[in-house]
């Protein structure tokens, strides 16, 4: 029997024995289900070969903890991941069913937000497929942080209902199940050999469940997986509360227990949202770290923790397991407090994602000791014990002692999260090169003067195979057909491409994929949210987190001054189309005032018949990984206008750049790598450089001398200020006017001149077609090292000491 035909039956058999339908009465839904269990079938195959390979060969598995994972539809990647999507193209073809229908029907798995849950996902991809043994601990998040609607161009946050319809490629774990604790205050006192221990009295338990996500990786056998943590009650009924009457009070406890897992990122702007994200962290390291200590604990002692498990932390969120683990070895295995260090410390290691100050994360030490009263005694020794290392080391300086410190005594005392997960980490890492010195250099500079040999840097990286596979398959066949199919697993075999930017036939090959996929976004765009756009145009994308720093605003002052010019007369250039997308946090005002702006210039221009053919803005609703892939294949130009020191490394700026867009931005993040291996004049650079960027603000920046300088620029402001992007409403953008006016701590106005020349360079180089397609070849060709299997193996030689399989 072929592999079609097996799998046809397969999934007529799953329509039966799963879903309880036939084949006439199914829906699309039922085909989708069918589909993804038989599939699923093939999966666990693996997983169970894969975890007997772990347990037989003890190998040391990497521990990811992350509070989000951006996975993706899981569909189509699995299916690439086994090498069966002809086989399942076909076997549906036979039933009359459309394999693109029920991919495009899959709904995405609201686990994650942003930059980095894709990387947690990335890193998962690569780990599987690179055969590295690896478990990722996270939660099981009933809704998503939010569908975005745009509503008179506001966004509008929508319930993420992801699982409304199941999740048919997760399996829940019903034998496995963790207390966590909650509240409550502890005991001191001498053990029968005159030792002092402590036990922790809790107000509250909660239950964790694991829900199990298997991770194929791409051409091997080796699958590992998610674990996904779900809360529920210790007790669930409180049957002597309902028999009294006490309906409410039955069921307290388990509607308290489930919402610490109903929401990705709940709002922290009040008291109850705080303590609400401070349980979500502890619960779901709690639970990964007993999981930890329940496997090995099986088969041999807790002293080998450190050698069977490497545990990393993706920024601070994870951060409370250096406590937890104290607490387990200390605590519960009566380990001595020596002992019990050296093993944390040999076990983990943390990655930061952020040099912004606000953005290292903090807690208040009352919310901490009322919530978690031991790993507070716990920090507080940690604390005591490493400020004497300080002190030792550099006597006299009671400054950098409390500069240090884990806990702020400035104002309100804060127990510093990156700060503890520092101290505990045998490494600590940066995810670009420049973000891992400016680390060293700035927030925590201390540290890395204390313990240099402990940092160091990984730079991010993509999957390709859904960047590129996945999201743009006639991009991966041409490529494929030209250089071979190894690329898909090493990267750099995407130098070979080099030399076919001086094929005419090739670069005729290559535009007509762009081409093609730009009409297919133009299609999609049009027919599900009625947007209309050229694809004979510039596709200028600008698709990432709405944030003030990533500087959406900058890109939309250089439109208006092109609408400008416009009006005034002026000559355009080429026609253009921007396409910005993404969410703004629900308590971000300022983000949702620029997506405010972004539809307001976009109505102004499309409703100036001087603007048709020439210019147009188009804001995709509901930035998401299975839209990105809709996005990256067919940009021609990637907007990475960070200002200079802000963006730790940024991975959209890989995923245009594997897909063939040529770039425009400022030496931030992973730019500066991407500048270096494309070439310098293959990128369009612009804007102050991060020294260049705090001498500006320490000189005293004044915005509105830059504004008295540059008349376009003070035009562009008077614009958003008139109301001409606001039905004549003047107060509308106020706030955004006179932040920038006033403030502008992004310096969106200092890059103002500097973005608009080279923008001019963008449209010059744009009119040579011929050269555009050479550059965006090279650019391909040239970005191999983005990959994150180039990532994990230096995460796995460097910090891990893990060998494959």
């Amino acid at each position: 029997m072929s592999e079609a035909a097996g799998l046809r039956d397969d999934i007529i058999s799953k329509l039966y024995v799963e879903l309880a339908k036939f084949p006439a009465v199914a829906t699309r839904n039922d085909h989708y289900l069918a589909l993804a269990f038989a599939v699923r079938d093939r999966l666990l195959r693996r997983w169970v070969a894969s975890a007997q390979r772990v347990l037989t060969e003890r190998r040391r598995t990497v521990i990811y903890l992350s509070a989000e994972y951006l996975i993706g539809p899981q569909l189509a990647s699995n299916l690439l991941a086994l090498g069966l999507d002809t086989a399942a193209r076909t076997a549906l073809d036979e039933m009359g069913v459309s394999l693109d229908e029920l991919v495009e029907h899959e709904e995405e798995p609201g686990l994650g937000n942003g930059g980095l849950g894709r990387l947690a996902a990335c890193y998962m991809d690569s780990l599987a497929t690179l055969d590295y043994p690896a478990v990722g601990h996270g939660l099981r998040y009933e809704f998503g942080i939010f569908d975005q609607d745009i509503r008179d161009g506001w966004q509008v946050e929508r319930t993420d209902r992801w699982l409304r319809n199941g999740n048919p490629w997760e399996v829940r774990r019903y034998e496995i199940e963790h207390k966590v604790k909650l509240g409550g205050h502890t005991e001191h006192w001498s053990d029968e050999h005159g030792q002092h221990r402590v036990r922790w009295i809790p107000e509250r338990v909660v239950k964790g469940v694991p829900y199990d996500v298997p991770v194929a990786g791409f051409g091997t056998q080796t699958t590992n997986f998610l674990r996904l943590w779900s809360a529920a009650a210790d007790e669930e009924f409180d049957l002597d509360a309902f028999q009294v009457g006490e309906y409410w009070r039955a069921v307290d406890a388990k509607i308290r227990s489930e919402n610490l897992t109903k929401v990705l990122y709940p709002n922290d702007s009040s008291p109850a949202g705080k303590q609400l994200r401070l349980e979500q962290q502890y619960f779901f390291v709690s639970c990964a770290l007993q999981d930890c200590i329940r496997l090995l604990t099986s088969r041999t002692s807790i002293r080998e923790f450190p050698d069977t498990f490497a545990i990393q932390l993706n920024d601070t969120h994870p951060s409370l397991a250096v406590a937890e683990l104290m607490r387990l070895f200390v605590d519960e295995f009566r380990l001595g407090w020596d002992e019990a260090w050296d093993m944390t410390r040999r076990s983990i290691a943390y990655t930061n994602h952020t040099l912004m100050p606000e953005a290292l994360e903090t807690w208040p030490l009352p919310l901490m000791q009322r919530l978690l009263p031991r790993h507070v005694e716990i920090i507080y020794e940690i604390n005591r014990r490493f400020l004497d290392e300080v002190r030792a080391r550099f006597p006299g300086d009671e400054a950098r002692a409390a500069r240090m410190s884990l806990i702020g005594e400035h104002g309100d005392k804060q127990v510093r999260m990156a700060h503890l997960a520092t101290v505990a980490s045998h490494h600590v890492n940066g995810v670009a090169e420049l973000h891992s010195k400016l680390l060293t250099e700035t927030v925590l500079r201390d540290f890395a003067e204390l313990w240099p040999e402990r940092f160091t840097n990984v730079t991010n990286g993509v999957t390709p195979r859904r960047f590129m596979a996945l999201a743009n398959p006639r991009l991966a066949e041409l490529i494929t057909d030209a250089i071979g199919a190894d690329w898909l697993k090493d990267l750099d075999a995407l130098a070979e491409l080099e030399p076919f930017a001086d094929d005419p036939g090739f670069r005729d090959d290559w535009l007509a994929v762009k081409h093609a996929n730009k009409v297919d976004l133009a299609t999609w765009l049009r027919g599900h949210h009625g947007l209309a756009c050229d694809p004979s145009s510039m596709f200028d994308a600008q698709c990432k987190r709405i944030h003030e720093y990533k500087r959406q605003h900058l890109n939309l002052l250089h439109v208006i001054a092109l609408w400008d010019r416009v009006r005034r007369g002026e000559p355009l250039g080429a026609p253009r189309t921007f396409v910005f997308a993404g969410k703004a946090a629900p308590a971000y005002r300022a983000a949702k005032l620029i997506i405010r702006l972004a539809h307001g210039v976009a109505g102004a221009i499309s409703e100036d018949p001087r603007t048709r053919g020439q210019l147009r803005v188009v804001f995709v609703p509901d930035f998401s990984v299975k839209n990105a892939q809709r996005i990256y294949p067919a940009a021609d130009l990637s907007e990475q206008i960070s200002t200079a020191g802000m963006e730790a490394s940024g991975t959209g700026n890989m995923k245009f750049t594997l897909n063939g867009a040529l770039t425009i931005g400022t030496l931030d993040g992973a730019n500066v790598e991407i500048r270096e291996a494309v070439g310098h004049d293959e990128f369009f650079l612009f804007g102050l450089t991060a020294d260049e960027v705090e001498a500006r603000k320490r000189a005293g920046y004044r915005p509105r001398d830059v504004l008295d300088a540059d008349p376009e620029l003070a035009r562009v402001i008077e614009l958003i200020a008139s109301g001409a992007f606001s039905p004549g409403d003047r107060a509308l953008f106020a706030p955004l006017v006179a932040d920038l006016v006033e403030k502008d701590r992004f310096l969106v106005l200092a890059d103002f001149r500097s973005y608009s020349d080279c923008q001019q360079a963008v449209d010059a180089a744009w009119r040579d077609q011929d050269g555009w397609t050479r550059s965006s070849i090279r650019n391909v060709a040239r970005a191999g090292r983005f990959s994150s299997d180039r990532s994990i193996r230096e995460y796995a030689s460097e910090i891990w000491r893990i060998t494959p399989f």
